[in-house]
């Protein structure tokens, strides 16, 4: 993992994964620099990965006041009970359907716990934070959230593009990519991470990514993209074209076999 500050109110906890077909897919947590320190996310579980050792390069874990996940996917909540332990002051912003799905593993202490849904906001001191639904998501309990004083834009899995290779997968822009790549690349997690969206009504599909547009962000962090910048419209753009992307088929048993028969000796 590394850490850098693309924006004064905003650090970048990066991470990646290797995705076999797709590309190595960024893994981002942030921590919105305000009055209340917010984590957006706390990284994967996996174990050569420390989240908190990363999280404390940018802030003492002891000062942070809330966590919010986006969503009780594993990839946002690996660092989650580790930082409760290290940040006893904080809470958990979530929905009733997210405190309910992460229960099922662990329970989180419901006293800690802030229940808000889309729509709502949070007062974090210097600052209010909205929630609101990303055009695309793969959890029901997703919520994204506006920083309606710095104009940043926090979309979750919104956004996201496997990268070609880990240099662009951990770039501090997007901009690293080509508009062209970026494009194929997003259409491509589109279709992974959201496949109802081959089903979706489309002019009411239009109209949720309307909603970031009325935001005028002027930065996105998608947990799955490098940092976003500047004229926003080609990015918004490509979101309209999802339904009619290309529909993703995974690799089946035979491809699986087939695959492992590569790593076999000779």
């Amino acid at each position: 993992m590394k850490t850098y500050r693309p924006h004064r109110d905003v650090s970048v906890l990066n991470d990646d994964l290797q995705v076999p077909g797709l590309g190595v897919l960024p893994i981002n947590a942030f921590l919105i620099h305000a009055a209340e320190p917010v984590v957006v996310d706390t990284g994967v579980g996996l174990p050569d990965r420390d989240f908190l050792a990363t999280l404390a390069e940018v802030i003492d874990p002891t000062d942070v006041r809330w966590i919010w996940l986006t969503h009780p996917d594993r990839d946002h909540t690996g660092g989650l009970f580790a930082l409760l332990d290290a940040a006893p002051r904080a809470r958990v912003v979530t929905t009733f359907i997210g405190a309910g799905i992460m229960s099922t593993e662990r329970p989180l202490p419901m006293e800690r716990v802030y229940l808000l849904n889309p729509g709502q906001t949070l007062n974090v001191g210097d600052r209010r934070l909205t929630g609101f639904r990303p055009p695309l998501f793969d959890n029901p309990a997703t919520v994204g959230l506006f920083d309606m004083r710095s104009g940043v834009c926090f979309s979750s899995d919104c956004f996201g593009a496997p990268m070609a290779t880990a240099d662009l997968a951990q770039a501090e822009n997007a901009r690293a990519a080509s508009p062209d790549e970026l494009r194929a690349a997003q259409l491509l997690w589109a279709s992974v991470d959201s496949p109802w969206i081959h089903n979706v009504d489309t002019s009411m599909f239009a109209r949720s990514v309307q909603g970031i547009r009325a935001f005028n962000p002027t930065w996105i962090f998608s947990s799955h993209l490098p940092p976003a910048t500047g004229d926003m419209t080609r990015l918004l753009d490509t979101l309209l074209e999802a339904p009619s992307a290309d529909v993703f088929t995974g690799p089946d048993q035979a491809a699986l076999e087939a695959m492992l028969r590569e790593f076999e000796p000779v």
